[in-house]
């Protein structure tokens, strides 16, 4: 089965997951629309589950230092939001089968250096890519 992880945000990261040979296939970032035609094109091809990563979910709020951080974190969570919707609305459309997850419940932030030593990726990655891989990575 192949499990396709989305990061949502400004970049959308995207990870593809063979649960059968237990490897990562893709980790990369895009814009939103590219990241669709992905995976309207693997869903097409061969099927996939998505697996979302959905802040509408989001059951904390971390302090923000200053008011302008506190401003730049709200905008930048309405962005968000705004995307998983579009997401949602675009896999339910498509009737590409997914699942929304809170941020909580994935492993995020990971080092390139770690993700390289925890999923044996050795390919260049950035931070929106590992974290879509982290959803999908073992399941």
């Amino acid at each position: 089965m192949i499990l396709v992880g989305i990061d949502t945000g400004v970049t959308t990261g995207l990870a593809v997951y063979d649960t059968a040979t237990r490897r990562l296939l893709r980790v990369s970032s895009s814009g939103i629309i590219a990241a669709m035609d992905t995976v309207q094109a693997i869903a097409a091809e061969q099927g996939c589950t998505v697996f979302l990563e959905d802040a509408r979910l989001r059951k904390w709020i971390p302090r923000e230092k200053s008011l302008s951080q506190f401003r730049g974190r709200a905008m930048g969570a309405g962005s968000v939001k705004r995307d998983a919707s579009v997401w949602e609305e675009f896999l339910t459309a498509r009737g590409i089968p997914f699942h929304l997850i809170p941020p909580a419940r994935n492993r995020t932030k990971l080092s390139a250096e770690a993700f390289a030593a925890l999923t044996g990726w050795k390919q260049r990655t950035n931070d929106h890519g590992r974290d879509a891989a982290m959803l999908v990575f073992g399941r």
